[in-house]
């Protein structure tokens, strides 16, 4: 029987600190290892912090904000990654964190994944920033629409409302991941996010027969108020919208959600539960119709600077048929 020890991680970002909150992701990581932790997933975005003010401002207001997420987002490679790899192999934990990531004069919504080693094994970015997001963050390629090996299992990783577009989630599905990482911003949206946030993780979960650990943030009181004093928004929209939890295959939470306050959804994965789901339904096997439906997914990463020859060969290279299982194809790696 394979069973794993996971955790799924409210945690308040240091507001304006890519130090700060790396800082805090560091520790969480070591104090889940005294735990026995072997996969942990943390929330969108959390370094520094998410964009709240893209979601509160009117676009010609958010200039100074934004300059001072740019200023502290996340590059890559960066002493700020390394020290989340070395905290990851220290602690032998496979670890899935949200970053801002800056490249260039652009920032992303980045999904960081470290193997057990420290190794950083997939760079993804979110495909499609929703809404207000587009304002901060560029949209991601499909290199990233795939599970990758770990030391804990294959895991797929998708942001927020990524969960909406059920093709990406079958690219995930029929790509194989047997955990998926789910993160939301936390503190965003009211009540009424957070269930629809519990409705499509669990979704998730039954249609993969997969497990789903998701992770939302949290803001205190005094992160609200630092946040309305800086932007001049109300409480509402910074508030709600909590849901960190681990999902089963059969879409039943494993312990008990968090739904307000720091601290983190920490269960044993029984892999064998896959299997019971997929017995009855595996969405990219015997209940799979690849002769009738089939999805195309394009992996070619994006590039601004390329040899017009060399990326035509790339683009047929890499835009595989997904109906059903996928073939062992070289998207089988990172």
């Amino acid at each position: 029987m394979n069973v794993i020890r996971a955790a799924a991680v409210q945690l308040s970002p240091v507001l304006y600190s890519r130090e700060g909150t790396v800082e805090r992701v560091v520790g969480k990581i070591e104090q889940l290892a005294r735990q026995d932790v072997q996969f942990a997933t943390f929330p969108e975005t959390v370094i520094p912090y998410y964009p709240y003010f893209s979601f509160v401002q009117r676009p010609f207001e958010i200039q100074r904000e934004h300059l001072k997420l740019v200023d502290q987002a996340v590059t890559i490679p960066s002493p700020a990654v390394d020290a989340i790899s070395a905290a990851a192999r220290a602690a032998e934990m496979v670890v899935s964190v949200g970053v801002n990531e800056r490249d260039g004069g652009s920032l992303y919504n980045t999904q960081l994944l470290f193997g057990a080693d420290g190794t950083l094994i997939q760079r993804r970015r979110k495909t499609t920033p929703t809404y207000h997001e587009r304002m901060v963050w560029g949209q991601g390629d499909g290199s990233g629409l795939r599970a990758v090996d770990s030391a804990v299992g294959r895991i797929g990783q998708l942001a927020c409302w990524e969960h909406y577009n059920p093709l990406a989630r079958y690219a995930m599905i029929a790509d194989g991941e047997q955990i998926h990482s789910g993160m939301f911003p936390g503190a965003f949206g009211g009540d009424l996010f957070a269930r629809q946030t519990e409705i499509s993780v669990r979704n998730h979960a039954l249609e993969s027969g997969a497990f789903v650990v998701n992770a939302t943030a949290w803001l205190d009181a005094d992160q609200q108020a630092q946040i309305m004093a800086d932007t001049g928004c109300p409480i509402g929209p910074i508030s709600g919208g909590f849901f960190t939890a681990i999902i089963t295959p059969q879409g039943e939470c494993l312990g008990e959600p968090r739904r307000s306050g720091e601290g983190e959804v920490i269960a044993d994965l029984d892999f064998s539960l896959i299997n019971t789901r997929k017995i009855v339904m595996d969405a990219s096997g015997h209940y799979s119709r690849p002769e009738l439906l089939s999805l195309m997914v394009d992996r070619t990463p994006s590039a601004h600077l390329h040899d017009r020859f060399e990326h035509l060969a790339d683009a047929v290279g890499d835009s595989h048929i997904a109906s059903g299982p996928l073939p062992d194809l070289e998207a089988r790696t990172a």
